[in-house]
């Protein structure tokens, strides 16, 4: 049932955004049509939203992401699909604790101050403010999320799916605890996986510092001691050796000797390890296993003890003797000062070098010798590898970024997951009071009193890997949901999280459902600004998508992330990108407008019979149905940038310039059976132009559709526009091209002559081709109307005027007398003028290309550009004198 306009429409001349959008999500929710339809024979489609971080609001890279996958969603659920797109935020344990902490420190407390129990609750608190924040900022976005389904990833059900995972992994032996050298953040207080780090440089030096030899009598070239350089002289007190390469033959003879370490006047051995390279430095390398993780396997392999000096806020330990208690970069001024005193300080080189900072806080990352809880990575890693040569693969979207992450498969360690925070889920481990033997288990051990559980938390990416199926129900196997929508269809998000999470989500969910998370991973790229520029803090060049929000609307903002570039690829902000997809959207507000306002009482979204069709008709349907099949294709190949030219192309040319302005001498006429077919047209072809778009701009879409004759409660679930073959007309399309071609000579032709609408011309066609004779005969009343000829000639023998402007389209050519349009006194008056203008220009150009000192020493681009400018006047030149001679000898 069509349903009509109950009252005449009111839609404002200008497009604004905050009165479309007002109140339309609450509208939509109220409606529920954001949760799956339930057919039973509808194919199911799902997406996860990856969950946002609680830890601040959305920014720009959130709203591409979360734009991507709502298209998808809407236009799947158009289509007929059972579309699930589930919601949830992480609960981002080092990052949302360091806020928290942050907060805190403000106040002049530590989270010790507060004790776990009650540091906890301070951030449940911070989590329900930005959970709703967040919740605010997809309302804004138009997200059409089933929230009926949203988690979190502290929920007690997925806690559930956490805890079986670790206790499997473990009694597999793929988890286990070692003491190992890891990342740790002296801040945060916690250890970091090797991609938490980023590394950044940093202004440092090479301290040369005299390991003397322990036998005073010992020599080395002449001197009794050996060279050492190092970057890091505060670790020196966890030295316990020295090493050389075994093939090195200029230290052959130290090997199995000992020197004094320096300010500790403890004796360590030189020994021989194929790790150091004989061509960096001198080729002797202290060895500090519990502060370096090349010294730590160096030390494994020699039985070398570890002394740790550092406590874990980096400050030294009573190992490191009398610094015990400086931070480690005090204590190393104040080592270096010691070594100098003592002549031990052979010199100091300032270098830049490349130093870890953690991703969360910032600090320089120590590495530090800690009894952690690791995941075994090489038969997890093997299983995805091998996953992607068969039929499970997932389908990346690049295809290159298969090779990136099947790379970092292959060179995957093992994988430290434990975290000494207090903000996320608790290791189910516990220690036996008496005995110390270990208990895992998914419950806690039955004497709950003789046991100490673990304080330590999992990695936040250890719980976010199991996102695509935690979230379904597992480990309910059985669950409707899991059974229903998982393996999930397609995961979009950016390349930058391959590794940390794309990778993870894959090994965990073929280890534990024996399928692929997900069939397609769209991966885009980051958002930067208009200079190129990563977005960051630091920079202050960071852009609040709600800002742009309430200056273009959502509409807007969508549009330009969901078209401004190819999959994989970074996209630059600009404004001025953003004005032009405001100016698109009023171009269809207007345009709908219009249509809207010239239905009739009767006027329904339907297609009339085909007999009634003109070619203008014909042609708009044949456009319709070829923007339909290409806008799906490239939808279905994530191609939004393709599809976005198309639905532009279609909508600006076709549909707005060409079709509505060819109707309007319909609508405007006597003939009331043609006037009610137009309108039947146009209303049908606005309709399934607003289907197209609904998935990019809802918003808009939404407020249009319902202001016209339609079918259904929302344009959300209304069905997505089909191919319909009977609509395909190529001959329409050639004999339309070949009309607005015509339009567009003539007009050219009069703007070049300066000639208005009003200005009456004598038009002749001259062709041989029948079948476009015929075309231009049958089309004689938009000729008229687009042209204004007074006099209009079509045929094959037809002979120019001498003194005419022309024009040459496919298979004919345009003739227009230039008496017709100009008086010829008066142009030969505006041409002397041309002539004396392009004269100057050409002398004023040819007098500074014939300065050498110009030619010489200006840029060369510039000297090109003026050389390209005196070509380009000299043509002018020449064209309009021979214009004027023409004109002159009629005279």
């Amino acid at each position: 049932m069509t349903i009509m306009a109950d009252k005449p429409v009111e839609m404002p001349t200008k497009y604004d955004p905050t009165a479309v959008e007002a109140g339309r999500y609450q509208t939509w929710l109220d409606e529920d049509v954001f949760k799956p339809n339930g057919d039973p024979q509808a194919k199911p489609y799902s997406i996860v939203l990856p969950p946002p971080n609680v830890t601040g609001k959305l920014h720009l890279g959130h709203a591409w992401d979360t734009t991507l996958q709502d298209m998808l969603i809407r236009q799947k659920r158009m289509q007929g699909y059972d579309t699930l797109w589930l919601p949830g935020m992480d609960h981002a344990g080092i990052a949302t604790q360091a806020k928290v902490e942050a907060k805190l420190r403000e106040q002049g407390i530590s989270r010790y101050d507060l004790g776990r129990e009650e540091f906890i609750k301070k951030v449940w608190e911070w989590k329900d403010e930005y959970a709703d924040t967040i919740h605010q900022q997809w309302a804004k976005m138009g997200l059409s999320l089933d929230y009926s389904r949203e988690r979190f990833t502290l929920d007690e059900g997925f806690s559930d799916a956490v805890k079986k995972v670790f206790v499997a992994l473990y009694k597999q032996g793929l988890i286990y605890r070692g003491e190992y050298i890891i990342n740790w953040d002296p801040q945060a207080r916690t250890a970091l996986s090797d991609i938490e780090v980023i590394h950044k440089d940093d202004k440092g030096a090479f301290y040369h510092v005299k390991y003397p030899f322990a036998d005073k009598d010992q020599t080395f070239n002449g001197k009794h001691y050996i060279e050492i350089a190092t970057t890091r002289p505060e670790t020196m007190m966890g030295d316990t050796a020295v090493a050389v390469n075994p093939g090195d033959e200029r230290y052959k003879e130290l090997v199995g000797t000992k020197v004094i370490l320096p300010l500790a006047d403890r004796e360590i051995p030189i020994i021989a390890d194929q790790y150091v390279d004989p061509e960096f430095g001198t080729g002797m390398v202290k060895i500090t296993p519990a502060h370096d993780p090349n010294d730590f396997q160096v030390g494994n392999r020699h039985n070398l003890e570890r002394i740790n000096t550092m406590n874990e806020d980096a400050s030294m330990n009573e190992k490191a003797g009398k610094y015990n208690g400086m931070d480690r970069f005090e204590a190393r001024k104040a080592m270096v000062a010691d070594l100098d005193a003592q002549g031990l300080l052979l010199k100091v080189d300032p270098i830049v070098h490349s130093v870890g900072h953690s991703e969360r806080t910032g600090v320089q990352v120590e590495a530090r010798l800690s009894t952690q809880w690791f995941v075994k990575m090489q038969p997890l890693a093997e299983k995805a590898m091998a996953n992607q040569k068969g039929d499970n693969a997932v389908d990346f979207v690049p295809k290159r970024f298969e090779h990136t992450f099947m790379q970092w498969m292959d060179n995957a360690h093992d994988w430290v997951i434990s975290r000494q925070l207090w903000w996320g889920h608790q290791i189910p481990a516990w220690y036996h009071k008496q005995t110390g033997e270990i208990y895992v288990g998914e419950t806690a051990p039955k004497d709950p009193e003789n046991w100490d559980r673990d304080p330590d938390v999992l990695d936040t990416w250890f719980s976010s890997a199991l996102w695509p199926f935690g979230t379904m129900g597992w480990p309910d196997e059985n669950s409707a949901d899991y059974q229903r929508y998982f393996p999930t269809s397609t995961l979009v998000t950016g390349y930058d999280i391959i590794f940390f999470w794309v990778s993870r989500m894959i090994f965990q969910s073929l280890e534990f459902t024996g399928q692929r998370p997900f069939k397609h991973v769209l991966l885009h790229g980051l958002i930067r600004d208009e200079e190129g520029r990563k977005m960051s803090k630091s920079l202050g060049n960071g852009i609040d998508p709600m800002d742009v929000i309430q200056k273009y609307g959502a509409d807007a903002l969508r549009w330009f992330l969901s078209t401004g570039s190819t999959a994989g690829q970074d996209v630059r902000f600009s404004y001025k990108k953003m004005d032009a997809a405001w100016n698109f959207i009023n171009k269809i507000w207007n345009a709908s407008r219009f249509v809207i306002m010239n239905l009739g009482p009767n006027t329904k979204p339907v297609v009339p019979a085909k007999d009634q069709w003109d070619l203008t008709d014909k042609w708009i349907l044949s456009r319709l149905n070829a923007t339909v099949k290409h806008v799906t294709e490239m939808f279905d190949k994530f191609d939004f940038g393709e599809a976005g030219r198309a639905l532009y192309n279609f909508i600006w040319n076709d549909f707005c310039d060409w079709y509505i302005e060819m109707s309007k001498s319909v609508l405007t006429g006597d003939d009331e059976a043609a006037k009610a077919v137009k309108q039947d047209l146009l209303a049908y072809v606005l309709d399934q132009t607003l289907r197209l778009l609904q998935p990019i701009m809802p918003f808009v879409t939404e407020a249009i559709w319902q202001a016209m004759p339609h079918d259904g409660k929302s344009l959300v679930t209304a069905a997505y526009p089909v191919d319909h073959p009977d609509f395909d007309d190529a001959t329409a399309e050639n004999d339309m091209t070949s009309l607005i071609d015509l339009i567009k000579a003539v007009r050219n032709i009069r703007a070049e002559a300066n000639a208005p609408m009003s200005t009456p011309i004598d038009l002749q066609i001259k062709t041989s081709d029948a079948k476009l004779q015929a075309v231009f005969d049958n089309n004689r009343d938009y000729i008229d109307r687009f042209v204004h000829p007074k006099a209009l000639e079509i045929g094959a023998d037809l002979v120019a005027p001498k003194l005419a402007m022309t024009a040459v389209i496919t298979s004919a050519e345009i003739s227009v007398p230039l008496a017709e349009l100009v008086d010829l006194k008066e142009e030969a008056a505006r041409l002397d003028k041309e002539v004396a203008k392009y004269t100057a220009e050409v002398q004023r150009a040819t007098k500074k290309l014939g300065n050498e000192r110009f030619v010489a020493n200006a840029p060369e681009d510039v000297v090109n550009a003026e050389r390209e400018k005196q070509a380009d006047n000299e043509k002018k030149l020449a064209a309009t004198q021979e214009r004027l001679a023409e004109i002159n000898a009629q005279l």
